[in-house]
């Protein structure tokens, strides 16, 4: 029991199902939610996650298993491709009974984020459109908790156009390291098409148009963080290519621009919090 729940833990992909739903109820903070609002406004969030990654793992098993992913629970026999698929549906269902806790139409926007990333999951994973789902869940993101406020609001532009590009940036950083076993399995999203660097290029782009928005964004003028955090975003970009370039040099992975994407990212999510109640 105590393994296939660890399992069940590996395959929700713990990172992001961790960080989305943190930044939600932050950002639910910063846009002035009731403290017992952000309960169920985390938790409809959690459960919309959970149900992605399971189901991502449940989709890919047979792939998973031909390359041979350690890091993958069903793979390595640690968790049953059935319970994976039984606790997705619970995940949908749960989605779907806790997001209106908050109001209906912020719940049917979380409806409409998770369907458009299940749908990433399969069928849009291995075609040129595979960073639509990222631009329609990002984006909806701050949809979802500004229409959580009372009388459901609808966000600023500027806000929903920062989540999309830090969205869009996420799935090319996302998919890099896993590049070549994609390849191997035929899956073609739009990064395999663009290739290491073309996606690398088109991360940085996204992250770094989610930062412009950011700062210019908001009513008024430019804030003292956003223009700090504009110029960091720059330098650790420039910092990190510079490194990449002379790691395959001399023979190495250019690791060092993945991570500077990873860095903007948090840039980008920061900048997101601060200017939160900037609507």
């Amino acid at each position: 029991m105590r393994r296939t729940l660890l399992g069940l833990i590996r395959a929700t992909h713990p990172e992001p199902a961790v960080a989305v739903p943190a930044v939600t109820v932050l950002l639910g903070a910063a846009v002035g939610i009731a403290p017992a609002h952000l309960v169920p406004l985390g938790a409809a969030m959690l459960a919309a996650h959970l149900a992605i990654g399971w189901a991502n793992d449940w989709l890919d098993a047979p792939r998973d298993a031909a390359v041979g992913r350690t890091d993958k629970p069903i793979a390595t026999g640690q968790v049953s491709r059935r319970a994976v698929g039984v606790a997705t549906l619970l995940a949908i269902v749960a989605t779907v009974l806790i997001g209106p806790l908050n109001g209906w139409r912020s719940g049917l926007t979380l409806d409409i984020s998770l369907t458009s990333a299940l749908l990433y999951n399969w069928p849009l994973k291995a075609t040129a459109a595979s960073v639509l789902p990222y631009l329609v869940s990002f984006g909806l993101l701050p949809a979802y908790v500004v229409q959580a406020l009372p009388g459901a609001p609808l966000p600023p532009a500027w806000m929903v156009a920062a989540g999309a590009l830090l969205g869009a940036g996420a799935h090319f950083a996302n998919v890099l390291p896993d590049l070549d076993d994609d390849e191997r399995t035929g899956v073609r999203g739009l990064p395999h098409r663009l290739g290491r660097t073309g996606s690398l290029i088109a991360g940085a782009a996204g992250l770094l148009g989610a930062t412009a928005v950011l700062v210019f964004g908001p009513p008024g003028a430019p804030s003292p963080l956003g223009i700090a955090g504009a110029a960091l975003a720059v330098a650790v970009l420039i910092t990190g290519w510079y490194l990449a370039r002379s790691a395959v040099a001399r023979g190495g992975r250019p690791v060092a621009i993945f991570r500077a994407v990873l860095i903007l990212a948090v840039i980008d999510v920061v900048l997101l919090l601060a200017n939160g109640s900037a609507r």
